[in-house]
């Protein structure tokens, strides 16, 4: 099969933890471990976020006053390389580079003229407490928005509409290659006439990684994150976790476009463009997900049931 597996922040950097490069390579192994069978028995693509990355090169390129801040469509690059890197590197070492993995910089087209950079909801960096926030928007231009009990800078993410390199990505596959690609849902850009230029935004990785995945005509795409499902009422008393559940009953649900939200609209847009399935749970039981046991599975064939 062909599976496209988006890994979530968390599987990079659990909320509160420090942005060291240890840290992030320790909780990378930990993904790796749970992708690697995978890899053995499919074609596998791997995609990933990027939001607490971006925005540690952000503040650090801000803090460098001697030129301006780089952009953040070549932060995005940078951090596509660096996570790249990591994943790379950790699965080769765990497979003995059979099969073997590249990394592959993903630029991904986006519409110049996209509502979301007049309403930034991307989250990215480190997270601080209110007055912190403001002081910080205040200083440097930022927007910032409630995350949680937390507040967080916030850029455009506006909606990817062609990933430009689908066909590299195919080819490799094609040829047993594992593929780290669209690393924080791809490097933004825009066409003006005939030039390509980027864009400061970060797009949504799950949106991107979706449409992806419908390019590619993946069988299975895979979204894993730190909850097991997705939930009703997350929460509150009356949460419960959905598991087989059709894209029409899934849309009668409100999710926060923060977190789930995004996750749910990308799954949508794939169970009905490609008649496969796709799947929200766990990073810890990601074969359980793939094997049809775990997580909540949208597709167009079957109704709602709770796990």
């Amino acid at each position: 099969m062909r599976i496209v597996v988006a890994l979530g922040g968390n599987a990079l950097l659990q909320r509160g933890q420090p942005l060291t490069a240890r840290k992030q390579r320790e909780n990378i192994r930990t993904a790796v471990d749970a992708l690697a069978p995978l890899a053995r028995e499919h074609q596998l693509v791997i995609t990933h976020g990027n939001g607490p990355q971006v925005g540690l090169l952000a503040l650090q390129s801000a803090a460098y006053t001697e030129v301006e801040s780089y952009p953040l469509d070549v932060l995005g690059a940078e951090s596509q390389g660096m996570i790249g890197y990591m994943i790379e590197q950790e699965l080769d070492m765990l497979l003995d580079s059979q099969p073997p993995c590249v990394t592959l910089l993903t630029q991904v087209e986006v519409d110049q003229h996209d509502p979301a950079f007049k309403d930034p909801t991307k989250y990215v960096g480190p997270v601080y407490d209110e007055a912190e926030a403001k002081r910080l928007a205040h200083d440097r231009d930022w927007v910032v928005k409630p995350d949680g009990d937390k507040w967080r800078r916030v850029v455009p993410s506006p909606a990817p509409k062609r990933i430009l390199d689908t066909k590299v990505i195919e080819m490799l596959l094609n040829h047993g290659i594992v593929v780290v690609c669209a690393g924080g849902g791809g490097i933004p850009i825009v066409r003006q006439r005939d030039e390509v230029i980027g864009v400061e935004a970060v797009i949504d990785k799950d949106r991107a990684s979706g449409l992806l995945a419908v390019d590619l005509h993946a069988d299975i795409f895979a979204m894993v994150t730190d909850v097991d499902a997705v939930y009703v009422d997350f929460g509150k008393p009356s949460q419960r976790a959905l598991g087989t559940v059709s894209p029409a009953e899934l849309e009668r649900f409100t999710f926060s476009t923060g977190s789930m939200g995004p996750k749910v609209e990308s799954a949508c847009m794939f169970a009905r463009a490609t008649d496969h399935t796709a799947i929200i749970g766990s990073l810890s039981n990601v074969a359980g997900l793939v094997n049809g046991v775990a997580g909540t599975r949208v597709t167009v064939h079957q109704s709602a049931v709770p796990v």
